[in-house]
């Protein structure tokens, strides 16, 4: 019974991780959206932006669970904490690119840090796989989405500049 309610905690703990870098990365999104990326030329594949809000914050659930299922494997598992590291890096990369390309309205800066956030998704991806199975599987869904979203910033970039 106690290692059930320690795991919903930890499973909420972690859903809260991520769903907070999300919000975090809204502090410097949503005010940009009306004004400087509505000006943007755009290609004719980008998804309106009503569709951005409910897509990641599905892909943050996911992440949650992913974490998750890693974080609640025993203590001094091998790769259990190397692999808590780079979930780590690539959720504050994931932060960074709304502040970089948002915030600070850089396509480039944006192109950068995506493409730095898409090979950490990769090896956070290896490094869960080893694991749990279920955990990199959750995470693919947010690698197909950033792989999108790479290929936007790009075709946004050079349009832009």
């Amino acid at each position: 019974m106690k290692k059930a309610s320690s795991d919903v905690i930890r499973l909420i703990v972690c859903i809260l991780i991520c769903e907070g870098a999300g919000l975090l990365g809204s502090i410097a999104t949503m005010p940009r959206i009306p004004v400087w990326y509505a000006s943007l030329a755009k290609p004719s594949f980008t998804p309106p932006a009503w569709l951005f809000g409910p897509v990641w914050t599905g892909l943050y659930l996911l992440m949650g669970i992913s974490l998750f299922l890693v974080w609640r494997l025993e203590r001094g598992r091998s790769g259990r904490r190397p692999a808590v590291v780079l979930f780590a890096v690539q959720l504050a990369l994931n932060v960074l690119w709304s502040f970089v390309f948002f915030g600070a309205r850089s396509t480039l800066g944006g192109l950068i840090v995506i493409i730095v956030l898409w090979v950490m998704i990769v090896v956070t991806i290896g490094s869960f796989a080893r694991l749990s199975v279920a955990a990199s599987i959750l995470l693919e869904p947010y690698l197909l989405w950033v792989s999108f979203a790479s290929v936007l910033n790009a075709a946004i970039f050079r349009l832009n500049r």
